[in-house]
């Protein structure tokens, strides 16, 4: 195929490699289409940290106020800078007014304000919803891919969605990176910082909200672990950013105090910190998937996740981790903390979710989302002049 015939594919997301699990799924998905070289990728974003691929950016102005009204603003930047070109395809990763194939990173934002953050709109959140019933209604949306199951079924439950238009898929992993360096030295290296014992188990929690992913109860879930077994030797490493105090003075009051260690936010080298540890732990309130499930998995480690995390969909309980019906039942998540102090059902469980990230490459989902592109294209026929409200 000629570069000239390559179909023309414009992206829309507002922030391309920037830090942001929507933010990584988007560049490594992007990034891999591009290099593919059958496709002609266009970004449009207000922010962005170009990648080594052949990708073209367009700027879409970025308007900090009013707030209430960014996302419109958003949507109608892009529409005008579609209207200047010819697009095969529009593939958005935020709500605007119109699209072809629409990847839904999170849930109606309805929902989302009533039922997670249980509080009432504000005109932000008015005006965001606005543009999404455009979009589920008016914008002439071909294929919907929701990053997980309970996205699917929150979008399902809203909108009127043709089943057949819809499929789930998840993100990818890079496997080389979680997998291939030196565990022993991992070990070593990231426990002699920490003062944990070559023999002592780690429970490893990743996430930037403490408060959403449900530290508190991991935090209770350890105490009563230790309770259980008071002979094991437990240590909870937390790699994030949250209110540390709070759950210092938590952990203090449950007397594991000094049994949970705060490493703060890491921007390079995470994965020695996975490979560090010995099994998984995210207890969300929600989670539109939780992609640092699948870096543990890729890391060889067994996951205990809570059922309002979207990474649910690649669990098998009790062959590559364990799924808490309720998140907040630190009694339920303490037994299966010490069902994982046997050494060699962790080895077991933990090559188990390796093979279980081995077929969630980024690889497979760019081919996935390569397919979805070619059905859209040839069933809406080529460009006559960009897809626009």
């Amino acid at each position: 195929m000629t570069a000239a015939a390559r179909p023309r594919i414009a992206v829309v997301v507002p922030k391309y490699g920037t830090v942001g699990g929507g933010e990584r799924f988007v560049y490594e998905l992007t990034e891999r289409l591009a290099r593919d070289g059958r496709y002609e990728i266009h970004v449009l974003a207000n922010r962005w940290v170009p990648g080594p691929a052949p990708v073209v950016f367009h700027k879409i102005p970025r308007v900090p106020f009013p707030r209430f009204l960014r996302q419109a603003i958003f949507a109608r930047g892009v529409r005008r800078e579609l209207e200047k070109g010819r697009f095969d395809l529009v593939h958005a990763h935020d709500r605007i007014f119109r699209a072809d194939v629409f990847t839904m990173h999170s849930i109606p934002h309805e929902t989302w304000v009533r039922d997670i953050r249980k509080r009432r709109p504000t005109p932000f959140d008015r005006v965001m919803s606005r543009v999404e019933r455009r979009m589920m209604e008016e914008g002439g949306c071909a294929w919907h891919l929701p990053v997980s199951s309970i996205a699917g079924e929150a979008y399902k439950s809203k909108y009127r969605i043709d089943p057949s238009r819809m499929r789930v898929l998840h993100p990818g992993v890079d496997l080389a990176r979680f997998s291939s360096p030196d565990r022993d030295a991992c070990r070593r290296d990231v426990r002699a910082r920490y003062g944990i014992g070559p023999s002592e188990v780690v429970i490893l929690f990743v996430g930037m909200n403490f408060e959403v992913k449900g530290l508190d109860a991991i935090v209770r879930a350890v105490a009563r672990a230790k309770s259980l077994r008071p002979d094991a030797a437990l240590r909870l490493l937390v790699v994030g950013k949250g209110n540390e105090g709070k759950y210092r003075t938590l952990a203090s009051s449950l007397g594991v105090g000094g049994d949970v260690i705060f490493r703060g936010p890491v921007e390079k080298g995470l994965e020695g910190y996975y490979l560090a540890s010995d099994l998984f732990i995210l207890l969300s309130k929600f989670d539109t998937f939780g992609m640092v499930v699948l870096e543990a998995m890729a890391s060889r480690l067994p996951v205990i996740v809570s059922a309002n995390v979207g990474a649910k969909d690649l669990v098998e309980e009790g062959a590559n981790g364990f799924l808490l019906p309720d998140g907040r039942d630190a009694d339920a998540a303490a037994g299966k903390i010490v069902l994982l102090l046997d050494a060699d059902r962790r080895a077991a469980m933990g090559k188990a979710g390796f093979r279980t990230a081995s077929t969630h490459t980024w690889e497979r989902l760019a081919g996935e989302v390569g397919k979805v592109y070619e059905e859209a294209i040839a069933e809406r026929g080529p460009a006559s002049g960009g897809t626009v409200a």
